[in-house]
């Protein structure tokens, strides 16, 4: 549903629309799920106005791949100015710790350490806020609701939480629209941007939506699955169901979800009224 949001958003301010694709975990990325996005894309009728034409474009201009240099600079910079460590630990040993016991945070290992990840250690309290559309900034606790984050993975790749604040930043973004499910990667990501002063990012408006669920209660994949909304085009099915969610979140009237058009008008109505 971010796909919709986003577009109505965007064309009712006169805003503009960039799609930017995360790429760089290898065991996640497929080329089959990478053309599914222009697919899910051409058939919810939402257009943007900067990025790739297609899944060629993108490997050539836009991949994460190509900016590797922006998130080493970014890893060096917080290696200067903010608190990382090196750590070493499993799954199961993190498991077998007793609750927010990070084992590896005293240990001072080198970090250059082979095979380990390196992560942010967070203060006690760790307190940020963000712009989220439409609320008061609110201070928070990032320590309350997130452990020290992984900013490189073991396998010396840059993480999620650093690689989109340097996107974000690359192309001076200004308005982000993500699932609610990412609310506290936006904290962390603020928590980089508030050590390393990155102050467009800190003025930076947040939209974090619910999140669209399947007829069992899982979440709804654009690609895998029996809900998923590549089966549904397969099928024949139009994206009006995608639609009226829009409307019911967004609390449009249901007969405005025969198109993306009409969805549309009644976003700007509802706006132009309040």
């Amino acid at each position: 549903m971010s796909f919709v949001l986003t577009w109505l958003l965007a064309r009712s301010q006169g805003g503009r629309i960039l799609l930017r694709i995360d790429d760089l975990d290898q065991q996640r990325f497929r080329p089959e799920y990478l053309e599914d996005i222009f697919e899910t894309l051409a058939w919810l009728g939402v257009d943007f106005d900067e990025g790739p034409s297609g899944p060629t474009e993108f490997l050539a201009q836009y991949s994460q791949t190509l900016r590797m240099d922006l998130y080493e600079d970014l890893l060096e910079q917080l290696k200067i100015q903010s608190a990382i460590y090196a750590c070493t630990c499993t799954r199961k040993m993190r498991r077998e710790q007793p609750q927010g016991v990070e084992p590896c945070r005293d240990k001072a290992l080198p970090l250059s350490t082979p095979h380990a990840a390196l992560k942010v250690a967070l203060p006690q309290p760790a307190l940020l806020s963000f712009n989220e559309w439409g609320k008061e900034p609110a201070i928070m606790d990032l320590a309350q609701g997130l452990k020290d984050f992984v900013i490189r993975k073991k396998d010396g790749s840059p993480a999620y939480q650093l690689t989109s604040l340097v996107d974000d930043l690359h192309w001076n973004i200004n308005f982000v629209v993500r699932g609610e499910d990412l609310w506290w990667s936006t904290a962390a990501q603020t928590w980089i941007a508030q050590q390393l002063e990155r102050s467009s990012f800190l003025e930076t408006l947040f939209w974090h939506h619910p999140l669209v669920m399947g007829d069992k209660g899982e979440k709804l994949s654009k690609s895998k699955g029996a809900g998923s909304l590549k089966l549904w085009r397969e099928a024949g099915l139009s994206p009006v169901k995608i639609y009226a969610w829009a409307a019911d979140y967004l609390g449009l009237p249901q007969d405005a979800t025969s198109s993306l058009s009409d969805l549309l008008m009644a976003f700007k109505q509802k706006n132009d009224e309040t």
